[in-house]
């Protein structure tokens, strides 16, 4: 077994949803080595605090003087195994500055060398999530077949806020809320017309849904065009949650509406049913995964590009009609009063 010891460190992925994706092979990982001591390194590990997948979580800093303290502290804790999650040639050389003896990961971006078993990436290739766990099972982990699951902790103050929060968006507790999310880190090339969300948030008014707008600070100009192309007040909560209040804001939504962003992957993981907009992206590698997840593909013939900013109109997001959208997620809703 490659994966062994009793000091196991963990490269998680830089990005949110990937992070989450993670998940059910980090599960797989704490089954096989109850007693060894996980240790997850990453920009989003704090999340992952209280999800009984590691015994410790380190943020990944952004400043190299800060990596090197970091790497060199992990290096005395004479860690076993590295196991490098991302397919950056960068965290395979941060692994082995670590100083773990076996260093795992796929052989992706020219880094082999740095590691001491890299299987090839799968081809074709995989859902982010199946390639996760076929990763640790190349380590000899066994990892099983259930999608992403985010447990929500009892945590009276969070909620308490997130109570306030809603309140002075406008939104009581017996709302049938529909979270709109406006953004993608990934780039532009993601990203729904206000004009088209506006439209959304219409339909689901007459439905009986009450649309909330959300997102990052930096969608404050987004969220004020989408309520002028719409001509009427939308409840906002757009640069008003964080990073630890986010799971729980989710869990409040009856339902959820993004492009395919890693909030998606989060909503679908606390069991938000989710409608994902793909357009310069690939369901089929990285749509959230659940049982009320659903995806909408636009059309273009130069779909999936994977390109970060479109170089003409956005023809694939351009072509999701927001009827189709809000028949989903009106489906969707039926769905979840039903159950």
């Amino acid at each position: 077994m490659i994966i062994q010891g009793p000091v196991i460190l963990v490269r998680l992925p830089n990005w949110l949803g990937d992070t989450v994706m993670a998940l059910p092979a980090l599960h797989g990982l704490r089954a096989s080595l109850p007693r060894a001591r996980i240790v997850l390194v990453g920009r989003w590990a704090s999340l992952l605090e209280g999800q009984a997948v590691a015994d410790a979580v380190l943020s990944y800093p952004r400043d190299r003087g800060a990596r090197s303290r970091q790497a060199a502290a992990l290096r005395d804790s004479w860690p076993d195994t590295a196991i490098v999650l991302p397919n950056s040639f960068e965290s395979a050389l941060t692994a082995r500055r670590w100083g773990a003896r076996a260093r795992l990961g796929y052989g992706a971006d020219l880094r082999g060398w740095l590691l001491t078993h890299a299987p090839p990436m799968p081809s074709p290739r995989r859902h982010q999530v199946d390639e996760y766990r076929q990763l640790l099972e190349a380590g000899g982990v066994v990892t099983g077949s259930d999608p992403p699951t985010f447990r929500l902790p009892p945590h009276p103050v969070a909620e308490e806020e997130i109570d306030a929060l809603f309140k002075k968006a406008g939104l009581a507790p017996e709302d049938s809320a529909v979270g709109l999310h406006l953004g993608a880190s990934f780039g532009s090339s993601k990203l729904w017309s206000p004009a088209a969300y506006a439209e959304l948030s219409s339909r689901l008014r007459r439905a009986g849904a009450l649309p909330v707008l959300l997102g990052a600070g930096s969608e404050e100009a987004s969220a004020a065009a989408v309520i002028a192309s719409a001509g009427e007040d939308i409840a906002s909560l757009v640069g008003r949650d964080r990073p630890d209040l986010l799971p729980r804001l989710l869990g409040r939504l009856s339902c959820l509406v993004s492009a395919d962003t890693g909030v998606a992957h989060l909503a679908a993981a606390v069991g938000t049913p989710t409608v994902t907009l793909f357009g310069p992206t690939d369901p089929r590698l990285t749509s959230p995964r659940g049982r009320r997840a659903r995806a909408i593909e636009g059309r273009a013939p130069c779909a999936p590009c994977f390109l970060e900013r479109c170089p003409i109109d956005h023809p694939c997001m351009r072509s999701i009609e927001p009827t189709v959208v809000a028949a989903a997620t009106l489906a969707a809703l039926e769905e979840g009063q039903a159950a």
